[in-house]
């Protein structure tokens, strides 16, 4: 019988992980403090340990994570679901990590995979990976639904690697940003990032860019030039739209993987190169490659792994984060303080965002422009959100904050979401926060602390 380690400071989340574990003819012990995790571990053996980030204690989960990840797998629980808790949980060994609130059939599914896999000693499978050696940076990636989650859990994995990346999604779902958030999190970290889009220049130009010319190569060559291949030397190619590119010019993109060699236009000889090349389309690369549109084996070169962004329209529960991110930036460019409307912030809920990330973006600012008090309202909206179709869909959909909490959880969870919340609301200012909450500075302190929340800016 496989045997799992609970460990987290509420009995409630223990017995409940129990009763799914124990259907599934499981055995599991509970720890509500990490010193007694310890004990257990140290006395007993088991296949798996499934933690809470936060313990409330002097360690957390992930204190406990570096002591036992020797002995067996170990799965994360976190209730605040980020890009940085997905590397860091990566970094320091840890079999994967999940984000409240869970689905039974998730947690069932992964708690399965990693005792599978490990075949029981967890001597492989719960080995630390190798070590980022970059800092960690906010990637400027906003997402909390479980497509955001899975996606930051593939970048985490996919980012110490020197594998090439296909990110595939719509046209403004932040597939830069994705790339991005790969380099800032490897061991490239401190080399360049370099950036090109393939679609935006014909397939001569797009060759002296990539791969350089020589002095006379053409009119205007008046001197050597190093092409971005050379200048990521070391660092991170991005070939934004890929799918773009010409047959011939594939077939020089193809070349240049295989080899690790680019020629440079006017040249005699190959130079060496040595660039993580990521590359990201909203094309259907698959159905490209059946219709003779885009090579075969360049596609299987670029799609070591494939990660994919989501449309909006797929994670609406993202929406009024993206949207308040916005927001506080558009109230700085306008000199003041602006919120929503609930009829506003529903619309834009209910609307499907074909431009995605971006067109939300755009409509911020425009409607921070149009407002004329401090609140934003739906006419200060695009148009076409003000029609009486979309003010019905609105009318009939979820609310903002229930499409944020589609799932029930804790009151202490939403006392949890609701502090970090007014805490990016006001930029960290921990003053103005206490201000917001209604209470005073010390006692927002021990919330912090309860939490688990780190206190920055004054």
């Amino acid at each position: 019988m496989k045997r799992i380690l609970i460990v987290d400071d509420d009995r409630a989340s223990c017995e409940l992980l129990r009763e799914i574990f124990a259907e599934q003819g499981w055995s599991a012990e509970m720890a509500q403090t990490p010193e007694r995790a310890s004990e257990l571990a140290e006395s007993e053996r088991f296949d798996l340990v499934v933690s809470d980030v936060n313990l409330e204690a002097a360690e957390s989960g992930l204190d406990l994570l570096r002591k036992l990840r020797d002995k067996c797998p170990v799965i994360l629980v976190t209730g605040f679901g980020t890009l940085e808790t997905a590397v860091e949980a990566s970094r320091e060994g840890a079999w994967d990590f999940i984000s409240k609130p869970f689905k039974v059939e998730e947690v069932i599914a992964t708690a399965r995979r990693a005792m599978e896999k490990a075949g029981g000693s967890g001597s492989e499978e719960a080995a630390a990976p190798e070590a980022f050696t970059a800092r960690y940076e906010e990637a400027g990636i906003t997402g909390r639904s479980p497509a955001m989650i899975e996606l930051y859990k593939e970048i985490a994995r996919v980012a110490p690697s020197r594998t090439t990346v296909l990110i595939m999604g719509e046209s403004g779902t932040g597939k830069e940003l994705v790339a991005r958030a790969i380099h800032k999190h490897s061991p490239r970290s401190e080399r360049p990032f370099i950036a090109v889009n393939c679609g935006a220049l014909t397939e001569t130009l797009l060759e002296a860019e990539l791969f350089g010319h020589m002095r006379g190569s053409f009119t205007g060559a008046t001197s050597d030039r190093k092409g971005l291949w050379e200048e990521a030397e070391e660092g991170t190619l991005f070939l934004d739209e890929v799918g773009e590119t010409s047959p011939a010019m594939q077939v020089k993109l193809l070349r240049t993987l295989q080899e690790g060699e680019i020629r440079r236009v006017g040249a005699s000889r190959n130079t060496k190169v040595n660039a993580r090349v990521i590359a990201a389309t909203n094309r259907d690369l698959e159905k490209e490659v059946k219709i003779g549109a885009f090579r075969e084996d360049l596609f299987y070169r670029l799609s070591v792994v494939t990660l994919y962004v989501p449309p909006l329209r797929e994670r609406r529960s993202d929406i009024p984060l993206l949207a308040e991110r916005f927001l506080r930036s558009a109230s700085h460019n306008v000199g003041k303080r602006l919120h929503f409307s609930t009829e506003a912030l529903n619309l834009l809920v209910a609307y499907d965002w074909p431009g995605n990330v971006r067109e939300l973006e755009n409509a911020i600012e425009r409607a921070a422009l149009h407002a004329r008090g401090t609140e934003v309202v739906a006419e200060d909206l695009p148009a076409k959100m003000q029609t009486g179709e979309m003010r019905a869909r609105a009318a009939s959909s979820r609310s903002p904050l229930t499409a944020i909490y589609a799932d029930l959880i804790s009151l202490d969870e939403l006392e949890r979401r609701y502090l970090i919340h007014v805490l990016e609301a006001v930029g960290g200012n921990r003053t103005r926060a206490a201000e917001i909450l209604r209470i005073d500075r010390r006692t927002l302190y021990r919330m912090a602390e309860r939490f688990g929340i780190k206190l920055d800016g004054e």
